[in-house]
C-alpha cells in the first residue's frame, strides 16, 4: 500500500511502485493475527 506524501521525486517512484506489490495469503493472515493497540489513544 502507498503511504501518501513525498518529499523526493525518487521517494515518489518508490510509493507508485508500492501499488504493484501483491501480499500472498500468507502475509494477510500474518498482518490478521496482529493484536489491536491497547489504551485510550487507539
Amino acid at each position: 500500500m502507498p503511504i501518501p506524501g513525498t518529499k523526493t521525486p525518487a521517494y515518489l517512484a518508490d510509493n507508485a511502485g508500492a501499488a504493484e506489490v501483491e501480499p500472498s495469503g500468507t502475509d494477510l493472515a500474518d498482518l490478521d493475527a496482529i493484536q489491536p493497540p491497547v489504551g485510550a489513544r487507539y
